[in-house]
């Protein structure tokens, strides 16, 4: 059976799931990564790079994707969990 295909919000390339890492909104508003992908809320997927993450952030497609406003200092955290991930 073929692994699902998934874009990543920054470069905009599809993968795996498996090779992303999924970005959830929660049902409360806020923001996390979910490496386990059993998270629920409205997911958007992102390349395992913090090029992507950046590129993401420039055009605003996670804020457009998830359909919330995302701070500043809510992006600093996931820059700072994706490098604890990788």
């Amino acid at each position: 059976m073929a692994e699902p295909l998934r874009m990543c919000a920054g470069c905009r390339e599809r993968a795996p799931k498996k090779e992303l890492i999924r970005v959830v909104r929660t049902p409360e508003g806020g923001l996390l990564l979910d490496a386990k992908e059993k998270a629920s809320g409205r997911g958007a997927y992102l390349c395992r790079k913090a090029e992507c993450l950046k590129k993401a952030r420039k055009s605003r497609a996670l804020e457009r994707m998830l359909n919330i406003e995302i701070p500043p200092e809510a992006y600093d955290a996931l820059e700072v969990a994706l490098n604890e991930e990788a």
